[in-house]
């Protein structure tokens, strides 16, 4: 039995390794896949990669491919999900900020530096047309932090998916003014290169399982209901996100990479572009 470390964020993206995890379909092919949850998000599980706290991550498409560049040993072995991520922007419910006009120039609360929801403030300021330089960050690692931030002031308004965040909106905790989708696809699965390298055949394995659930996921029965009770979500809510979600079995193509690098680039988070074959597992 071979051991393999995966890690990814606790959101309902990430169920059909669960499911295939509690399924046993890993161990029929003899590979123990040892699942973390990461709710601190890219910035961590790219520290996790480098650091050789997991083998595999499920991970932000632009988080992952400015690590890659910055030196992290990892490869993309397949875009996990294509469609966008949807970022709900957040502001406490009691704040004084009324439209997202307001929030420039004021604090976001991110959870780390690198992470998606330090990236994505770049992406929604430049949309907006604020001046990025201007952009202040106010660290507060998982979205209890930024529960305790934006009330307490310490930061203004805060990014993270939209449909995870809604039962804060639900409660009367937060106030979501805008959307930010991202203009390319959200998750992709990342590979240690050592791991690569070494164990190709396992990989190659594993990305065949969870392909294999992916492409079927919503055809599962009652799949509204499941991740409705996981993930404590509003059944009608989850049938919403289900409808706007779409899995991938295949890697991402050069054009798309470029595309990601052009608008890092442009935005300053990345200083010079990577190369394909250097992020992209071909």
């Amino acid at each position: 039995m071979k051991t393999i470390k995966i890690a990814g964020v606790p959101e309902h993206f990430n169920l059909p390794w669960h499911l295939c995890i509690e399924n046993g379909e890993f161990e029929a092919e003899n590979i123990d896949l040892q699942w973390t949850d990461v709710p601190e998000g890219t910035g961590k599980l790219c520290q996790m990669l480098r650091n050789e706290e997991t083998d595999i991550a499920v991970i932000l498409t632009e988080g992952i491919i400015k690590d890659i560049v910055a030196g992290n040993q990892s490869k993309i072995v397949q875009v996990y999900v294509k469609s966008p991520l949807i970022w709900g922007i957040h502001v406490y419910a009691q704040s004084k900020y009324e439209n997202l006009s307001d929030l420039e120039n004021t604090k976001v609360a991110i959870s780390r530096l690198g992470s998606g929801s330090q990236l994505m403030a770049y992406v929604n300021a430049h949309k907006e047309g604020w001046k990025t330089e201007n952009l202040k960050f106010e660290i507060i690692n998982t979205i209890d932090g930024a529960v305790v931030a934006l009330n307490e002031g310490t930061a203004d308004y805060f990014m993270w998916e939209r449909f995870m965040t809604k039962p804060l909106v639900d409660n009367g905790t937060f106030r979501r003014i805008a959307d930010c989708p991202t203009p390319w696809p959200c998750f992709v699965i990342a590979v240690r290169n050592e791991m690569l390298e070494k164990n190709p055949e396992i990989i190659e394995k594993i990305l065949e399982i969870i392909n294999q659930t992916t492409a079927d996921f919503k055809e599962i029965p009652s799949i509204d209901r499941t991740l409705s009770e996981r993930y404590h979500q509003k059944q009608e809510d989850i049938q919403e996100w289900l409808s706007l979600t779409e899995w991938s079995q295949e890697q991402l193509t050069e054009k798309m990479l470029n595309n990601v690098q052009n608008q890092l680039l442009e935005l300053s988070i990345i200083d010079k572009k990577g190369i394909f074959t250097d992020i992209v597992q071909s």
